[in-house]
């Protein structure tokens, strides 16, 4: 059983489009009978399921599915009397309260609404009141609750799309009731994902922390609907089918917090890091050209192929496939009589029907070929200007040289941050050698706050991992119990325990080698053997009794899933996708985080926490 997040999610939302029924065949234009008769339907979507959809179906194909007009739900509409309306929307008070405005107007002939995860009762009879109240219930023909509460970009990527988790659980002001919150909707997102795959995992997490309490909440999440009858999960496996089951592995981002800020070589992290990707597109600025907007994904056979190499293999690979697509434009034109060495462009095909058929055949494909390759000449073109006006390749060499050595040449380290490069490249530079480096010398540290002070960065973020890193060390000290400050206290009351549940992995930090620790120990929980490592981590399994031990289902398991709260990066899944290709047998894993950020958008939120714990300076802001 392949875990393939996007193909289920991507059926579900067609047939949502076609009124939660199966599609009509390709062509079919039924006028009899079911939902055929609906051909032309609108759709009525919050930001949030716009989001959802994007990367899944382009707006050309929403068309094929009876969708002749979209519209954003908070916006103003007109109305359109004849035709059935979709709605896709969270289940929140203000979508609930357009929609029976929407219902009490009139807007459409009827309306299909659907929640993109499980709709609360009060908001449901809030719905039926409203409804009721404007005597419009006969327009509502159906509610469904979709479970689709997740952003999947690629076949082994997923994102919660929830801002800002890292901070709004790291914040030392954060009460009781707000952590349980974000725990919840967490947790939620991570139901939505399951009910999606149809799977219920075991779950294994580190004790303490933000990791412990999601996976609480989501085993009691599955138990309460497991004994429900008719579940969602009714068709998966039981007990003693375990082997079949993925394990769902739950990390919290202070695991491993380097891998947050550090650039990274490959041609992903970069276009990433530089055109800040979103949804799986990009904006390319042009020298006199207006901005380009480019699509990357698994449909574009050059991403897929070489998106994960170094960046000096692209330029290699572009000239590659540009001769080649010289070669058969050559090759066409000398079959059908055309001038060597010229564009094809079809004229010279007259008068030469031999091979006319063939030609005409070839033109889409070598058109496309020849978009792909235009698309990312100019992507690594603007790219190679970035980084030799940043000097990325710098900063990744040195990086690289620390989490793998340990250890930094003070004179490099001092050049490196006084030459090119934004000051949030310093500012990441500067946190991956307190977090790559085991021991910092106090007049090392002095020298780096003395240039960020000479260009003027804001120091906050450096400020804040300096104080959770050196609070790690004293908790390990035996002064540890006489040294608390209100960090601790935080951590406590945030966590029923020490600080080191804060910081549980914090000597993950500390990469020591260029294997992610995640990676090593997703490796080691898949394979279920005694390791020292992860014997401690903590098992879930809601599909047995509570009182139960478990024991029998510590793996080796073939697929998992893998968590990371509060952002992660494309650095990680890569990594993961590697273990992947490496294991024998063949393992599959997909890589989920409650949102994915780049390398400056995370050292915004740990520039926010030194801000919240009073650390560093706070007049001045990085920039570009």
């Amino acid at each position: 059983m392949a875990l393939n997040l996007r193909q289920k999610q991507t059926n579900c939302i067609i047939r949502m489009l076609n009124l939660n029924q199966p599609p009509n065949p390709a062509g079919s234009t039924a006028t009899t009978g079911g939902a055929a008769d609906e051909v032309y339907k609108i759709l009525v979507l919050d930001r949030f399921c716009r989001d959802i959809l994007s990367p899944l179906i382009h707006v050309k194909d929403l068309r094929k599915h009876g969708i002749t007009l979209y519209f954003v739900i908070d916006k103003e509409r007109q109305t359109v009397p004849d035709v059935p309306a979709i709605y896709f929307v969270q289940p929140t008070q203000a979508n609930v309260g357009r929609i029976v405005a929407d219902a009490s107007r009139g807007l459409y002939e009827s309306f299909h609404l659907n929640f993109s995860s499980s709709l609360p009762r009060p908001l449901l009879e809030e719905l039926a009141a409203g409804a009721l109240k404007a005597d419009a219930v006969g327009r509502i023909s159906k509610v469904y609750d979709q479970y689709l509460e997740f952003v999947t970009l690629e076949e082994n990527l997923f994102s919660l799309a929830q801002r800002n988790i890292y901070v709004q659980l790291n914040d030392p002001s954060a009460g009781d009731q707000e952590i349980e919150g974000i725990v919840g909707r967490i947790a939620s997102g991570l139901f939505c994902t399951l009910v999606t795959l149809g799977v219920v995992p075991v779950i294994r997490c580190a004790s303490g922390g933000p990791a412990q309490m999601v996976a609480a909440a989501l085993d009691s999440r599955l138990r309460e609907h497991l004994v429900t009858k008719n579940n969602l999960f009714s068709g998966g496996g039981t007990l003693t089918s375990s082997f079949q089951r993925p394990v769902l592995c739950l990390f919290d981002r202070n695991f491993e917090l380097a891998v947050g800020v550090q650039h990274d070589w490959s041609y992903r992290p970069l276009v990433h890091d530089v055109f800040d990707m979103k949804l799986n597109r990009i904006n390319v600025p042009g020298e006199k050209a207006p901005v380009k907007s480019y699509e990357l994904d698994d449909s574009d056979p050059f991403w897929f192929s070489n998106s994960w190499s170094p960046f000096e293999k692209i330029a290699v690979e572009i000239d590659a496939q540009l001769n080649k697509y010289k070669q058969d434009v050559e090759e066409v034109n000398r079959r059908t009589g055309g001038q060597e060495g010229a564009e094809f462009d079809g004229t010279d095909l007259i008068g030469n029907t031999k091979h006319l058929m063939n030609a005409v055949n070839s033109l889409p494909e070598l058109t496309e070929r020849k978009k792909v390759i235009d698309k990312h000449t100019n992507i690594a073109t603007v790219l190679l200007g970035e980084i030799k006006r940043r000097g990325l390749d710098s900063f990744c060499n040195l990086e690289s040289d620390m989490s793998s050595k340990g250890s930094v040449d003070r004179n490099q380290l001092l050049n490196q941050l006084k030459e090119r490069g934004t000051k949030e490249d310093k500012l990441r530079l500067a946190i991956t050698y307190l977090l790559s480096v085991e021991t910092t010398p106090q007049s090392e540290l002095e020298a780096i706050e003395a240039v960020m002070r000479e260009l003027e960065v804001d120091s906050c973020a450096f400020q804040y991992v300096k104080k959770i890193k050196s609070l790690n060390v004293t908790m390990n000290s035996s002064a540890a119990s006489a040294s608390k400050s209100n960090i601790v206290d935080w951590a406590e009351k945030l966590y029923g325990q020490s600080l080191s549940a804060v910081t549980a992995g914090m000597k993950n930090l500390l990469l020591g080698g260029r294997q992610l620790a995640l990676t090593r120990i997703v490796e080691a929980l898949m394979e279920g053997k005694p390791n020292p490592e992860v014997d401690s981590y903590l098992l879930y399994d809601p599909r047995a009794p509570k009182s139960g031990t478990a024991a029998q289902l510590k793996g080796p398991f073939k697929e998992g899933i893998v968590f990371m709260i509060g952002g992660g990066n494309y650095v990680e899944y890569r990594s993961l996708m590697e273990l992947t290709q490496r294991s024998q047998p063949t393992k599959h894993i997909i890589y989920g985080t409650t949102e994915i950020l780049n390398g400056v958008e995370f050292l915004e939120q740990l520039t926010i926490l030194g801000q919240k714990m009073g650390l560093g300076s706070t007049t001045i802001n990085p920039s570009h």
